[in-house]
This record gives structure tokens, C-alpha cells and sequence, in this order.
């Protein structure tokens, strides 16, 4: 079987937890079937890599996703399955694999519907971008979803999709990459302190993620707890200045207590911040799995997290770590649980420490890449056995 995955983020250049798992399925993918790689931007050594048309360069991002998954589709070289992964590559599955003749199989990461704060940054373009990703999914003959909170999104804002076309796939993590690691060097790079106290973020400033709602959380917090923010690419200008007049307001009150770090970090560095952390902290307001918390879980770190999409799939409340209901409605509910849950951790260091233990145990038993390549390629089959049963007008079982 020859799989065409289409994704816009590959390394180097990754920002988010959907290039994560493309890098880390394809890695064991290629141990079951063979995988092709196209994906956005410059050249590349493992993968063929697609510009921006020159045409489009000016024209809003949106568009010159088109034209870049337009691109990708007529360059696709006979495969047996396409496997598109966000909105930004589904165009090019659905295109690639209509010339081909073959399935389209798409991984949902996230959903537009659900996510109306793009419009900040698109502008129009969110209602193309909206499009695309509904015209590939009602297209698409499997769509994985990475939790079963996803898999419920994905029919509640596609009800036109039939239900036994969506899959389940959890997201994975390496914990032979992702473990333990001495932190030293690391932490007096960005002048932390070792002997005290940790909560750390880490993900993009987007709404997504909830940064506001933790720097307001942050104001309770225990004298002497650090807060680390490894927190940078603002989706927008007035989101960005908005991060950072909240930090300087938390700065103020608790001084050096504050470390901000704006700048992509690094795999490693992360891996490091993860393990001298006493907890990890994902206020998102929307998430359909988390892999930043399967990070966390794998280096031995305690999480706080919202129990929104996949994450109570994820992390075990009162096991692995606690969970705090979000509700947009009240924020400040929200803020306080928030300040309320670290807090304990915080106060408790062992208790933080065994639920550390728990979270990389949990890690490594449920969600090993290995077996979520041998899941998904299981996807694969039932498409193209779907296709063939729809071509041939019989019920698939």
C-alpha cells in the first residue's frame, strides 16, 4: 500500500500538536506501508515540499493555501490512499484523491465551527477556510478522529457525515524521546529557580490554548510558585499585545516569580521544562486531545488541565491530574478552579509527584505510536474497502 500524506507543518518547521503527530505517525507508518510526504513550504530532505504560488503571494493566507493545495493534488504519484491532516491540507486530499481515484482519509486535529476566533486572523478567509474543511470532510470516505470528544465535534458540526465513517485514533506520544531529563543547564538559561516551585504552559498564543484565563488564574497562586511560559506566534497582532500587557500586570504583582519565554523552543529545551515542572497547566477552552499533556505525562509531570474535547481522555482526574470544568459563561469560575487546582499540587508536592509517576506510566501503556500507526493503517483498509463496496452499491458492514 503506497499513503500520500499531505500536512503543512513538517520538520524543521513544526508549531503545533498536528505536525507532532504527523512527524511521529509517519515515522512508524513507514515501518507498515510506504509513505510519501507533501507538505508546505521550503525544500526539504524527507518530503517534497510545496511554495506559495508566486502569484498568490500577496493575496490573503487562506487563498494561498488553495493554491498550494492545488499545487500538492497535481503532484501526487499514484497512491492508494490520500491522508490529509487540518483544513489547510484536506483541499489537497480531496482533489488528490478524486484525480487518483482513490480514499481520502482525513485526520481531524481541529474544526473550524468550533474555532471562531480565526476570523481575527483570516478575516475572510475564515469562511474559506470554513469551506474547505467541510467540503473534505462530507467528501471523505474515513475521517479519524484523535479522541472520542472529537469524534462526537466532528458529527455534531458535520450531522451530514455518516457516523461510521468516523474513527477513533487516539494521538500518541515517544517515550523513549519524551522521559525524564536533567534540567540544570536549562533552567539557568532562563534564570529559574530549581529550588522552588514550577507551573508551566507551553503552546501557541492563540484563544485556544486559554493563556489569558491562566495569567488571571496565576494572580492566586502560592508565594514563592514560578510561572514559566514557553508561549510565542500570536495568532494576531491584538492577541499578542494582549498576552503581553497581562504578563506585565502579573509581573508587577509577582515580580520575578514571572518567566517568559517568547521565542519556539526547542525539543529538547521543552523536554527539559516539562521534567523540572511541578505541574503543567493546559487552561484550553477547546481541544480535541492534547498532546501537550501526553508531553507532560511522559516527562513525570502532574497536569492541570481544562476538562474540555480529549482531554479527560488523557488525563485521569485525581490520578495523573486534575481537571477543571470550563465554562464560557463564567470565566471567572473557570480562573478561580484554576488557581484553586494548581494550588493543591502545588502545596503538595508528593502528591504532585506520585500523580507524575502515574501520568508517564498512563503514557506509555496507552498511547504508544506503534500501535496508533497499526490502528490507522487498520483506517486505511476499511476505506478502501468502503470505496470499493460504495462503487460496487453495497452496504459496507
Amino acid at each position: 500500500m503506497r499513503v500520500s500524506i499531505i500536512t503543512k507543518e513538517w520538520p524543521p518547521q513544526i508549531y503545533g500538536g498536528a505536525g507532532v503527530h504527523v512527524d511521529q505517525l509517519v515515522d512508524q507508518l513507514t515501518r507498515l506501508v510506504d509513505v510519501d510526504v507533501h507538505c508546505f513550504g521550503e525544500p526539504r530532505r524527507d518530503a517534497q515540499a510545496h511554495a506559495t504560488p508566486a502569484r498568490l503571494a500577496e493575496a490573503n493566507a487562506a487563498l494561498q493555501t488553495i493554491g498550494t493545495d492545488v499545487d500538492i493534488a497535481a503532484s501526487l504519484a499514484a497512491p492508494d490512499v490520500v491522508h490529509s491532516h487540518t483544513w489547510y491540507a484536506n483541499l489537497a486530499g480531496t482533489l488528490g484523491a478524486l484525480m487518483s481515484g482513490v480514499p481520502h482519509v482525513i485526520t481531524a486535529h481541529s474544526l473550524e465551527p468550533l474555532r471562531p476566533w480565526k476570523a481575527e486572523q483570516l478575516g475572510g478567509g475564515y469562511r474559506v477556510s470554513s469551506w474547505a474543511e467541510r467540503t473534505a470532510y462530507l467528501g471523505a470516505d474515513a475521517i479519524i478522529a484523535v479522541s472520542h470528544g472529537m469524534r462526537a465535534d466532528v458529527l455534531a458540526s458535520y450531522p451530514q457525515v455518516d457516523p461510521e465513517r468516523v474513527h477513533v485514533v487516539h494521538n500518541g506520544i515517544d517515550t523513549t524521546v519524551h522521559h525524564p531529563t536533567p534540567t540544570g543547564e536549562v533552567l539557568a538559561r532562563y534564570d529559574i529557580d530549581p529550588h522552588r516551585p514550577i507551573v508551566l504552559f507551553v503552546g501557541r498564543i492563540t484563544r485556544q490554548k486559554g493563556l489569558p484565563h491562566l495569567l488571571r488564574a496565576a494572580r492566586g497562586l502560592p508565594d514563592g510558585a514560578q510561572l514559566v511560559l514557553a508561549a510565542s506566534s500570536p495568532d494576531t497582532p491584538e492577541l499578542g499585545a494582549e498576552v503581553e500587557a497581562g504578563i506585565a500586570r502579573l509581573r508587577q504583582e509577582r515580580g520575578s516569580d514571572i518567566h517568559w519565554i517568547a521565542e519556539h523552543v526547542h525539543k529538547d529545551t521543552l523536554i527539559a521544562l516539562y521534567s523540572a515542572a511541578t505541574v503543567f497547566a493546559c487552561p484550553s477552552v477547546y481541544e480535541p486531545l492534547g498532546i501537550v499533556n501526553l508531553e507532560a505525562m511522559a516527562c513525570q509531570t502532574a497536569v492541570v488541565g481544562s476538562r474540555v474535547g480529549g482531554i479527560p481522555e488523557v488525563v485521569a482526574d485525581g490520578e495523573t491530574g486534575l481537571l477543571v470544568d470550563y465554562d464560557q459563561s463564567r470565566p471567572d469560575a473557570f480562573e478561580a478552579d484554576l488557581t484553586t487546582a494548581m494550588s493543591q499540587l502545588l502545596n503538595d508536592p508528593d502528591r504532585a509527584a506520585a500523580m507524575g509517576i502515574a501520568g508517564r506510566q498512563r503514557a506509555a501503556t496507552h498511547f504508544g505510536w506503534d500501535a496508533i500507526a497499526a490502528q490507522t493503517v487498520d483506517v486505511y483498509r476499511w476505506a478502501q474497502e468502503h470505496q470499493r463496496d460504495s462503487q460496487a452499491g453495497v452496504a459496507t458492514p
